[in-house]
């Protein structure tokens, strides 16, 4: 039996350059890492199992268009296996919330499965059938700081972060990336530089933000009260929402902001953790 981290992704900047021809849109983006998230469990069986457990178990579907079982589908395509594998996915997440669950679940699955049958972690295959699963599912499989273009699949390592202190938050309201997407306003606003990751994670934006709040008004609110604790270095939304997040100087301010954000807004969903 195989245990697989698939950690929370983050998106310290995200500029939105264009829309492609192919439903995507041009994108530079800053990925960074937590050290927590949803973990996927793989093992051989004489038949294929898949479970999913988690306290946000409720909010996926367990048939064939879970990315977990198409990213097992398409390894033993890919591969040529002819084997059965029992999957559980504990998920820890948050559902459609820019962290990139789904595709960090998939990554996750490919890892396990990659290292149950001996095939190494930068296999071309390997790499293809991320990109074939979703534009973020690359970026979860190399699984650490990283600057994407393109889709976002176009990857460029980067220093990371060294475990700075972050807290993520949710508001508990599911937000389509799809319906973000279509509500950008189209303005090319630039791109990202080159640099420390950090300053240029400062100097950047989300694009998608407005769009974002526009459906999830609960955002705006959401940025603002990280905003304002102690310590904050940064915060901003990730991806097409609606986490946010906050970076903190230390592990104390982050542990203050998390127990004021607890008191203030226990409904929130919230992890205390790192980011690499």
């Amino acid at each position: 039996m195989l245990v697989e981290a698939a950690p929370a992704k983050l998106n310290l900047a995200l500029h939105v350059r264009g829309r492609r021809g192919d439903g995507y849109h041009e994108l530079e983006t800053l990925f960074v890492f937590a050290r927590d998230g949803d973990v996927v469990t793989v093992a051989r069986a004489d038949r294929p199992s898949f479970a999913i457990t988690g306290p946000f178990a409720a909010g996926l579907s367990s048939e064939d268009d879970n990315l977990v079982l198409r990213a097992r589908d398409g390894f033993a395509a890919a591969f040529g296996v002819d084997a059965a594998h029992a999957i559980t996915l504990d998920k820890r997440l948050p559902v459609a919330s820019g962290i990139g669950g789904g595709s960090a679940d998939a990554a996750a699955t490919l890892r396990a499965l990659a290292r149950l049958h001996g095939v190494v972690g930068d296999d071309p295959r390997l790499v293809a059938l991320a990109a074939s699963l979703g534009a973020d599912v690359p970026a979860c499989l190399f699984g650490r700081a990283a600057f994407g273009s393109g889709r976002g699949d176009a990857l460029e390592p980067l220093a990371g972060l060294g475990d700075m202190p972050a807290l993520l938050v949710n508001p508990l309201v599911g937000v389509s990336t799809a319906a973000v997407f279509a509500r950008w306003d189209g303005v090319d606003r630039g791109g990202i530089g080159a640099g420390d990751t950090l300053a240029l994670g400062r100097a950047g934006r989300n694009d998608l933000q407005a769009a974002a709040e526009s459906i999830a008004p609960e955002v705006r609110g959401l940025i603002e009260v990280l905003a304002a604790q102690p310590g904050v270095v940064l915060a901003r939304m990730s991806g097409s929402g609606a986490t946010c997040f906050a970076l903190f100087d230390d592990m104390a301010a982050r542990d203050a902001a998390d127990r004021a954000v607890a008191l203030t807004h226990p409904g929130w969903w919230r992890l205390a953790t790192t980011i690499a």
